[in-house]
């Protein structure tokens, strides 16, 4: 199963985390919108560049989308806004360890998604392979908060629980939108269709964020456009990673894209422990070392 969709997942993965570290550090200078703006606004130039380039440079003739196509991506686009916020709301609750580790079960719910409104197959390697990451992204959601699973499980019925679901329910749907949206274009190649899918996506996202910063947050763009370097950035590499994330849902399931994404969280834990030295607890490695041999399994057995 090594095939091309796997270095660019990736790649995708490292990149986003990239992307989420440089936007921690703009979120000190900007509000919550306007350093969630950064990541679209910015975005879209290097998403439209990217497009250009494949079309002229390359050669692929623009794709012609329909009705369907712009459904799709739409509503991608709204849900991947509306998960987010969330997520953020979240981190503003007292307790919100739970509602977090709850929103880890996007994967699943991608897969649930992918296999009912777009056919996709899953075979039972693939899927305990998913259930392993799962298990282990989830058990270092709540060691870096102090949870445990006995609080997991009794928290079931708690907001932040619901807000947590919720939010993965909503990236799930965006993840599989995306994929519709590409897969509707029908050609000429996966590249473009990846690439004018994204370009669509950021341009939709940054109008609706225009919009409401405009008329909730008037000031942030003025912010915004000072702290246009560390932007910029956060855009640029906000957009290269989701050139990886659609390019690979094109042409895989987005179960499978997901799940192996998660190797995000190896690269954290990798960073944390030789760069900045930090201790890990057992519960971290234990999440580490499930989510590498559910990767392992995705990838030898999926």
């Amino acid at each position: 199963m090594f095939e091309l969709w796997v270095p660019v997942t990736i790649a995708a993965a490292f990149l986003q985390n990239l992307r989420s570290a440089l936007q921690k550090h703009l979120k000190g200078k900007l509000s919550t919108s306007g350093a969630t703006f950064a990541r679209f606004g910015f975005g879209f130039p290097v998403a439209l560049i990217y497009v250009v380039f494949l079309h002229f440079g390359v050669g692929f003739s623009i794709p012609n989308p329909d009705l369907e196509f712009f459904l799709w991506t739409a509503l991608g686009g709204a849900t991947q806004i509306g998960a987010t916020a969330l997520l953020v709301y979240l981190f503003g609750l007292r307790n919100f360890a739970v509602g977090t580790a709850y929103s880890k079960t996007e994967t699943v719910q991608a897969a649930i998604f992918g296999v009912v409104f777009l056919g996709d197959a899953l075979s039972w390697p693939a899927v305990l392979a998913i259930m392993i990451s799962l298990v282990g992204v989830v058990s270092i959601s709540l060691a870096k908060t102090g949870g445990g699973a006995g609080k997991l499980a009794t928290a079931f019925f708690e907001k932040t629980t619901a807000i947590g679901l919720v939010s993965g329910a909503l990236f799930g749907i965006s993840a599989v939108a995306y994929r519709g949206g590409s897969l509707s274009l029908g050609g000429p190649h996966f590249l473009i269709q990846a690439g004018y899918t994204l370009a669509w996506a950021t341009f939709l996202q940054t109008i609706a964020m225009l919009i409401y910063i405009r008329i909730r947050e008037p000031g942030q763009i003025t912010k915004i456009l000072k702290s246009w370097k560390v932007a910029s950035v956060v855009g640029a590499s906000g957009a290269l990673g989701s050139v990886g994330w659609f390019t690979a849902m094109t042409i895989q399931n987005v179960a499978y894209v997901r799940a192996l994404g998660q190797i995000e969280l190896v690269f954290t834990f990798i960073a944390s422990v030789v760069f900045f030295k930090e201790s890990s607890t057992r519960g971290e490695i234990f999440g580490i070392i499930l989510i590498v041999l559910g990767i392992l399994l995705l990838l030898l057995k999926g």
